[in-house]
């Protein structure tokens, strides 16, 4: 490689880099060398959630979502926090406490938050409420008169805590399931009608997008378009049986996703094979070289 070819690679700009909707990734412990040749976004993959952040009820330890949240100030970029509420990753304390001390709890946890990260832009207030509801979901009012009032409860605490950032729900199994986005689309019109809601998140799994059609995917985000809130694509990865399958599974599904008027920002879950949470979603090898995936993905970025 040439003296002037190394200096452009290192200064390649993220691939949505002047778009209307951004193109982001997770980070974990360090940010990779070449994160910026490609993403403008960036979420922490484990390092915000509760469980992770304050694994004993006495002490925090924020030093991978602070990377994460280090990079998007160093750089520009966007940061969204990952997550408030939510039944997986729970610290596991907060099982022996009375219902009061489990509200407050969360209370102090949610305030710690804020207090500790300056810049957040957009935060995931509730996550998997229809698959992995949190335990101590009855000390936030449970069910209650809407059914969701325990959402209700942490989205308004958001709100006060969080005056300038986008408040998110997020949760897997939507985009290609119609029944399950009804079912969520409930929650969320609860949330639009009190003023507290700012995006919906679609986790774009593997395990949900590998087999989709476009036109299935269309339809669904459709359906959340209609509420009128802003779409973000907060999970995506995709897999195959090779890595040509693995891109064509790309070429299928992301077009709807990111064409769609709604959607505001994707956030890919990892990109680096054998750093990823489900194996063979890595688009770009260890030693660098971009998998066909990633190749199809920078081209179609780039005209569209």
């Amino acid at each position: 490689m040439t003296i002037l070819a190394l200096i452009v690679l290192s200064f390649s700009a993220p691939l949505a880099q002047g778009k209307s909707k951004f193109l982001g990734n997770i980070v974990g412990s360090s940010v990779p060398s070449n994160y910026n040749n490609y993403w403008n976004q960036v979420t922490p993959e484990n390092g915000g959630k509760w469980g992770s952040v304050q694994s004993s009820q006495g002490s925090f330890n924020w030093r991978d979502a602070e990377v994460a949240a280090n990079w998007a100030k160093s750089n520009g970029g966007i940061f969204k926090y990952h997550c408030l509420v939510w039944g997986s990753q729970e610290p596991g304390w907060i099982g022996g406490l009375s219902n009061d001390a489990k509200k407050a709890a969360v209370l102090a946890w949610i305030n710690a938050v804020a207090a500790h990260f300056t810049n957040i832009q957009y935060i995931d207030v509730v996550n998997e409420a229809l698959h992995a509801p949190a335990s101590y979901r009855e000390a936030l009012g449970g069910s209650g008169s809407t059914g969701w009032d325990w959402i209700v409860w942490s989205f308004t605490e958001a709100k006060r805590a969080f005056p300038g950032a986008k408040l998110l729900i997020n949760e897997y199994g939507i985009i290609n399931d119609s029944n399950e986005a009804r079912q969520y689309i409930e929650i969320i019109n609860i949330l639009k009608n009190k003023g507290l809601i700012d995006g919906i998140g679609i986790q774009c799994h593997q395990f949900n997008v590998n087999s989709l059609s476009a036109a299935s995917a269309k339809s669904v985000l459709d359906q959340l378009a209609a509420t009128g809130i802003p779409i973000f694509s907060s999970e995506f990865d995709a897999n195959g049986n090779s890595e040509a399958d693995q891109a064509a599974i790309y070429q299928r599904i992301f077009p709807p996703i990111w064409e769609h008027a709604s959607v505001k920002g994707v956030t890919l879950w990892g990109y680096i094979t054998g750093t990823t949470w489900k194996d063979g979603t890595g688009i770009v090898e260890s030693d660098g070289r971009e998998r066909q995936a990633m190749t199809w993905l920078k081209q179609y970025i780039a005209s569209h």
